[in-house]
Formats: C-alpha cells, sequence, structure tokens
C-alpha cells in the first residue's frame, strides 16, 4: 500500500485519516477498525501489513490495526444550511496549522475542503461534497479533522494519533453530506473526540473515535 502525495496532512507525511483508513482496508475497511500512529505516514512510500503492523521498507513500524468491538460515538447531526453557517466562521481559515491537509486544508484545491466550524454549543459542523471517486478511506479522512478542530485552537496544534471508525455505507460522488465532531474528553496533551457523517437523505454513513495529540510548542 501507498499513501499518495496528494492526500497529505502535515508538510511531507500523510493526512492521518485517510491513512488510517488504507492501513484499516488491510484487515478490515468497513470496521469497526482501531488504527494507531506511530509516526507520521510516510508519503510515496511501499507500506506493508505483517501481523497487525503496518511497517516500512526498513521494517520501522507506522501504524498498529486492530479490530474493536462495536461503539457508540455518534455525535448529532444538523441541517445542510447550519453546517454551511458553521463553515464561513472555520477558523483554519485565518489560522490553519497545515493549510494544505487533504481534508481540511484552505490552501489545497484539491482536497475534500471540509471546513468544521463550532456550533454554539462547541460541536463542529461541516457540509462535505463527496469526491467523483469514493472508497472507505474517503469516509475514513471526512471523519478525521471535524473531531480535531473541536480541540484544535490558534498557536495549539494536534495531530491524529489513534481512530477507529465505522464505515456503514459509502456516499455516492457528488452526494451533499455533513459531517460533525465533538470534543468529549481531554488529559495532559490528549483530547478524545467522536464524529460522524452524514448523507443526504441525514442516513448515518460512519462514526469514529479519535485521540488527538497536542504537539509540543515550538
Amino acid at each position: 500500500m501507498i499513501i499518495q502525495s496528494r492526500f497529505n496532512g502535515p508538510p511531507g507525511s500523510g493526512n492521518g485519516g485517510w491513512s488510517a483508513g488504507v492501513f484499516a482496508a488491510a484487515l478490515d475497511d468497513r470496521g469497526p477498525v482501531e488504527v494507531t500512529l506511530r509516526r507520521p505516514p510516510p508519503l510515496e512510500t511501499p507500506l506493508h501489513q505483517v501481523d497487525g503492523e503496518i511497517r516500512d521498507p526498513d521494517g520501522e513500524v507506522v501504524a498498529q490495526v486492530r479490530p474493536v468491538e462495536p461503539f457508540a460515538a455518534v455525535v448529532p447531526a444538523v441541517d445542510r444550511a447550519t453546517a454551511a453557517t458553521a463553515a464561513r466562521e472555520y477558523p483554519g481559515l485565518v489560522d490553519h496549522p497545515f493549510p494544505g491537509c487533504y481534508v481540511c486544508g484552505p490552501a489545497n484545491p484539491d482536497g475534500l475542503r471540509i471546513f468544521p466550524g463550532r456550533l454554539p454549543d462547541g460541536r463542529t459542523a461541516a457540509p462535505f461534497r463527496a469526491p467523483e471517486r469514493v472508497v472507505p478511506a474517503t469516509v475514513w479522512a471526512a471523519l478525521d479533522c471535524p473531531g480535531g478542530w473541536a480541540v484544535i485552537a490558534p498557536g495549539r496544534p494536534y495531530v491524529l494519533g489513534r481512530i477507529a471508525a465505522v464505515v456503514a455505507a459509502l456516499p455516492a460522488p457528488g452526494d451533499e453530506c455533513v459531517v460533525t465532531g465533538a470534543m468529549v474528553g481531554a488529559e495532559g496533551r490528549k483530547a478524545e473526540v467522536h464524529s460522524s457523517l452524514y448523507g443526504p437523505d441525514g442516513a448515518l454513513l460512519g462514526h469514529a473515535r479519535a485521540t488527538w495529540i497536542a504537539l509540543p510548542p515550538a
């Protein structure tokens, strides 16, 4: 498996959600599957699954993948108009730690362009138009950043450390969807978040729980 450069997150590495979805496919991409990233996923590098570990050509562990029991981590839906209003206040439009991110980077015209803004209750929400090619990793990616932006703050960047996701169904290309996210707990540098993806008819397409880790001050 290879994380192509167009699916980048922080500079020089793969977007955590997309990469996790690719790694989960080595086990069961519909889930429930949990992926723990042990280091930033390298781009354009052949990776292999060995006994539940994703390894690079030198044998170094990039991620660990394991099945998990079904879990309830659903963030309630909002209508598309509410999500669009929230997205107009997306903090990343002004201050983004990784503006080229495939999922939420405003400087990436070819990305998913999911811009999660805050709702009054602290949840995040964003509209999401499914791309021309949809695979399970697309859902994993869409579930990634909306959870992270429930905790990311100016001068306080976070990166994905672990994510478990369930993909109930894939959106059709061009479907107008909504993604929601919420922080459910925090301890030290770690924040626990949930996220959910809803289709045009309001059906739950996927949900995830994740651990995000604050980067130390530069």
